[in-house]
């Protein structure tokens, strides 16, 4: 068996070829540094793009409140002008009412007051009314309050006297008459004063003309509302 050499540790480095140092791996590039100033730069710049993006979001998002709340705000408005308008014309339509109601007061009373002062007035104009169309008639019966009978009778002598009537004249006082009311009646024709008939044509005429006039109110709120 052979022997065995020993180690030893007299190589001489040194001696070893030159390219033997440049057999180790290549190791990576140092990084190169960025400056400070462009660093800084960068960093303000997104800063300010940044700041520039979020103050336009916040621009956006703040007009777009606004405009709901304006809308809503001018919804209100609206809702409480037409609420007002309604109910401005309800109460102008009740002051219309009353002043009517007043005048219709007011006018019964002094018809009232006239008839009381001067009952026979209406049916003299009743009598002058009709006179001129008498000619041929045969007679001419008025009906009156007993009280105003004989007051009547001289009131329509002295017409026909100047009319040239030369039919009967009958006066007849008859009690469910009122005060101031007559009836002319002749062959074919007759006038009639009644101041319960013409009361209730009055009452009649204004109710039409009142509920006329609520219903152009109702349907001028209602084109307001859209409905």
């Amino acid at each position: 068996m052979a022997a065995l050499a020993r180690f030893t540790f007299d190589l001489d480095l040194a001696d070893r070829p030159a390219h033997a140092a440049t057999a180790m791996p290549d190791l990576p590039p140092e990084p190169v540094g960025i400056p400070e100033d462009v660093v800084a730069r960068l960093v303000r710049e997104a800063r300010e793009e940044g700041y520039a993006e979020g103050l336009m979001a916040g621009e956006g998002n703040s007009t777009s409140m606004a405009s709901q709340t304006v809308a809503a705000a001018a919804g209100m408005l609206a809702a409480h002008a037409a609420s007002m308008t309604a109910a401005l014309d309800d109460a102008r339509m009740e002051n219309h009412v009353a002043a009517v109601d007043l005048a219709v007061s007011v006018g019964r009373k002094l018809a009232f007051h006239l008839i009381n002062r001067e009952p026979a007035g209406e049916l003299e104009a009743l009598i002058a009314e009709c006179m001129p169309s008498l000619s041929g008639v045969p007679h001419l019966v008025i009906r009156c309050h007993p009280d105003l009978a004989d007051q009547i009778r001289d009131i329509a002598t002295a017409q026909i006297a100047t009319s040239g009537y030369a039919g009967r004249l009958v006066v007849m006082g008859e009690p469910d008459i009122r005060l101031g009311d007559g009836r002319l009646e002749w062959v074919d024709g007759g006038l009639i004063r009644d101041t319960g008939a013409l009361g209730t044509d009055i009452d009649e005429t204004i109710a039409n003309y009142l509920a006329a006039k609520a219903n152009k109110t109702g349907n001028h709120h209602n084109k307001e509302s859209g409905e």
